[in-house]
């Protein structure tokens, strides 16, 4: 591990096969996992003060090396002190390291050996990313956890082009270690293969060769669906060492969160919280409801009676929906803090439930109950 980084294994009741709680220690602070991290792209969480997230429980966030490369410039940030400073932030960050823009833009970018050429969405300027260069601007955002360069391919997308992205993914991940200077950040190796079972284990045997602190699952939320995510995680994370911290990218839907861990993954990140509260849609344990609809208009209830959420304590569902239709901010605001706790305590309860070794029985509640209207 790097200076300052530890991962241990508190509790694994299913043994080496089933869901475990851990504690991840970085330079800016411990993570109880499992957790979910909320994105923050822009070196921002969308409308929520830093303060804030630390009274939700937020442990670690996450920020974003292509959009920070393009706006204000890593060498800004690096000027204004780092993530850490310009955040107002002094917890764990984990940075990507924008090889999800390689989906995510496809019409703006081209793929070569060499790296990634975007051209940008704020002036059409061309910007190209290298592993090198992609690890040089990690290090110089100065995230505690940095990701190697890789390429997430489409969903559905021919074997041909998932092979390229793995092929692409192993000799960029090789290229990211060799650039990687800073040993006060962790740097962490991403799986790729698609839905295909014997590339995925091709690409996670060849990255655990490598030797990289913490791995990453990629490319499991670009439209596969359920089924296909679990059959991912069952052929990849049985691959994956043991003590080293298991991170699946970009999921965040409640059944695939439950369902990864119960397969002992660590860490999840997913804008669901966030871009569905600026949307007017609250997350609850009787699962989502949109506060646009009519029905809320003078409902006096909180958005769930057990939270204690700042939207919870001070405003009704009828209130959200008056400022929600008024495009008063501060509705955005209050609903994507209640999104964002809802994951907090619910991540809270799943690891309460791995160290009891009550986790599928807890885990099948809240399914059942979150669902039952579906």
């Amino acid at each position: 591990m790097a200076k300052g980084f530890a991962f241990e294994i508190l509790a694994a009741p299913s043994g080496h096969g089933g869901p475990r709680a851990g504690r991840l220690t970085t330079p800016h602070g411990a993570v109880e996992t499992p957790a979910f991290i909320p994105v923050g792209t822009k070196a921002t969480v969308k409308g929520v003060l830093p303060e804030t997230l630390r009274q939700i429980g937020v442990q670690i966030v996450l920020a974003n090396t292509y959009h920070l490369a393009l706006r204000p410039g890593a060498d800004v940030v690096r000027d204004l002190g780092g993530l850490h400073a310009m955040m107002g932030w002094d917890g764990p960050i984990l940075t990507d390291s924008g090889g999800y823009q390689v989906f995510s833009l496809s019409p703006l970018r081209r793929v070569t050996d060499d790296g990634v050429t975007f051209r940008s969405p704020i002036d059409g300027a061309e910007t190209t990313l290298t592993p090198e260069s992609a690890t040089a601007i990690q290090e110089s955002l100065g995230a505690d956890i940095i990701m190697a360069l890789d390429v997430c391919p489409p969903y559905p997308a021919p074997r041909e082009e998932v092979e390229e992205a793995v092929r692409l993914t192993l000799a960029w991940a090789e290229r990211s270690r060799a650039a990687h200077r800073r040993t006060d950040q962790s740097l962490w190796g991403i799986v790729q293969g698609g839905v295909e079972r014997d590339l995925r284990e091709t690409c996670v045997r060849r990255l655990v060769a490598m030797g990289f602190q913490g791995y990453a699952i990629g490319g499991t939320s670009v439209g596969e669906g359920h089924a296909l995510l679990c059959d991912v995680a069952d052929w990849v994370v049985p691959l994956l060492p043991w003590d080293r911290p298991r991170y699946m990218m970009g999921v965040g839907e409640v059944r695939d969160v439950v369902a990864a861990i119960a397969r002992g993954a660590d860490m999840f990140d997913c804008v669901l919280p966030t871009r569905n509260g600026r949307n007017g849609c609250a997350f609850t344990a009787d699962g989502m409801i949109r506060l646009r609809n009519e029905a809320f208009r003078t409902d006096r209830r909180p958005l769930e009676e057990d939270c204690d959420c700042p939207a919870c304590r001070g405003f009704s569902r009828g209130t959200l929906r008056h400022l929600l239709a008024s495009n008063e901010m501060l509705g955005p605001i209050l609903v994507s803090v209640h999104n964002l706790r809802f994951y907090m305590r619910l991540f809270e309860r799943l690891r309460k439930a791995v160290a009891q070794g009550s986790f599928d029985g807890e885990a099948q509640g809240l399914l059942d109950r979150y669902y039952r209207n579906d």
